[in-house]
Formats: C-alpha cells, structure tokens, sequence
C-alpha cells in the first residue's frame, strides 16, 4: 500500500512540474501565448492602443511609456518586447537599467539567472557610447521564473545605442512557442 502512494505521489509531483515548465511567463498578467489577436485584445482592454499599420501597441508599463511588438510563431505568441519611448541621455539610461535590476530583485515572482541581480548593475561613470560602440560591449540581465527556474520562460532585457539614442529593451519570452528550426 505504502508502495502505490509513493507511486502515486511521485507521478502527481512530476505532472505538477511538467505542468509549472509549460505554464506561460506572464506580461500585465497575461500569458506570453496563444494568438496574436488575443493578445493585443488583452492590451487593448488594459488601455494600451494598438496601431495596425505598423504593427504595435503603444501605453504605460512601469511608469513609462512604452512601444510593444508581439513576436509570433505559427500563429502563437512567442515574445512580448517592450521598448522604452523616452530618450535618455547616457547616465538616464545607466539609472534606468540599474533600477531595473533593482526592480526584478524586489519582484519575488523572478530570480536573476546569474544568481545575483547585482552582476548587472552598470558602474555610473560608465562610459556607455564606447562601450557599447567601440568595445562591443552588451548590457544585459537574465530573470526567470523564481517557482519555475528550468522553465522555458525568461524576463530579459538590454541596453541599446542606436542612431545616437539610448534604448531599453525587455523581452518576455515563452521559449516553448519559439521557431527551433523545425521549418528548416
């Protein structure tokens, strides 16, 4: 008897963390899955506004405002990329990103992949432009899920220079859903 609970156990706990590894990372707590139309439906409903001649939304996340892009994959939701509209100068960006950090640390939903949230933070007298533009440096941090840290679902985001202007980018990945070469 004692047997077949074990059993029995062992086969509920492994059902219970294959089902958390395909649950989807959440964007605005909507999961990062499904259609593309559902999607922008959900952000509609939450006040952001979609423009269908170029293909994305535009609202207010984290006390910003953004642009989202909704990146597909056989018609299901792959990534949510979240782009920072306001134009920051170099120690803008860097106080930006580090808050960031700070913000993914404070938020017990995600863990830095790195094992410390720290390991990202950009020293301030950081020389940005050549970092970036001349010694090819990226700025990036890695969160997954904190209760699913195997998962496929990752929280990531990077610092960009791009025509003279300092962006953020954070991506919400349901890796599950991302082209793994299959079509080749």
């Amino acid at each position: 008897m004692k047997k077949i609970l074990s059993i029995a156990l062992l086969c509920m706990l492994s059902i219970s963390l294959h089902a958390q590894d395909n649950e989807a990372i959440k964007f605005l707590g909507i999961p990062v899955d499904g259609s593309k139309y559902e999607m922008i439906r959900k952000l509609k409903a939450k006040g952001f506004t979609y423009y269908y001649d170029s293909d994305y939304l535009s609202g207010e996340f984290n006390g910003e405002d953004v642009e989202i892009a909704i990146l597909t994959n056989k018609n299901k939701v792959w990534r949510v990329a979240v782009c920072y509209s306001s134009h920051m100068d170099e120690n803008q960006i860097i106080i930006r990103f580090n808050r960031l950090c700070e913000q993914f640390f404070q938020n017990k939903k995600y863990v830095a992949l790195s094992g410390n949230w720290r390991d990202y933070l950009i020293p301030e007298d950081t020389n940005l432009y050549r970092e970036i533009e001349i010694n090819d440096n990226e700025f990036q941090a890695i969160y997954v899920l904190a209760d699913a840290p195997y998962s496929n679902n990752v929280v990531w985001f990077s610092l960009n220079y791009l025509l003279g202007e300092y962006f953020i980018y954070i991506y919400y990945d349901n890796m599950n859903n991302q082209a793994n070469g299959e079509d080749l």
